[in-house]
């Protein structure tokens, strides 16, 4: 998650959403990625698809199986329906949100009946440092 969060404030730095996604294979990070739809002008170019994708173009294959998701905040629905469709192992998110979250809020993805493929979830671990970043950036932004 350390990493992930570093991600986060480069995203900030970059004036986008302090989000950041780390995917996780053996132990190994094998891809990253921070929020970018302002930068990369695509509103699908949150960290966890940029990093879920590099992570596919990494291991050769569209299936991440075995892989963990490392992401600074709860993934909203696009994301969720990416992380199953990767078929990922654990997902790990610290901070919830409330407004557009998807896993343990709104949606709640997995949950869902035609959901294929459900993620073992892992939620709070590095919370505080990240909701902390978010507090700050859309302070700024007010």
């Amino acid at each position: 998650m350390a990493r992930a969060l570093a991600l986060a404030r480069e995203a900030a730095a970059a004036g986008e959403v302090p989000v950041g996604a780390v995917v996780v294979k053996d132990g190994a990070v094998i891809a990253e990625g921070h929020n970018a739809p302002r930068t990369l002008k695509d509103p699908t170019a949150h960290a966890e698809l940029l990093a879920i994708r590099r992570a596919s173009e990494a291991l050769g294959s569209e299936r991440l199986e075995g892989c963990e998701l490392w992401v600074t905040l709860e993934p909203c629905a696009m994301c969720a329906g990416a992380i199953a469709h990767a078929r990922i192992a654990r997902l790990y998110y610290a901070a919830s949100d409330p407004k557009g979250g998807a896993v343990e809020h709104g949606a709640r993805v997995f949950e869902q009946k035609q959901t294929l493929h459900r993620p073992e979830v892992y939620s709070g671990m590095g919370e505080a440092e990240a909701a902390g970043l978010l507090r700050d950036f859309f302070a700024a932004r007010r």
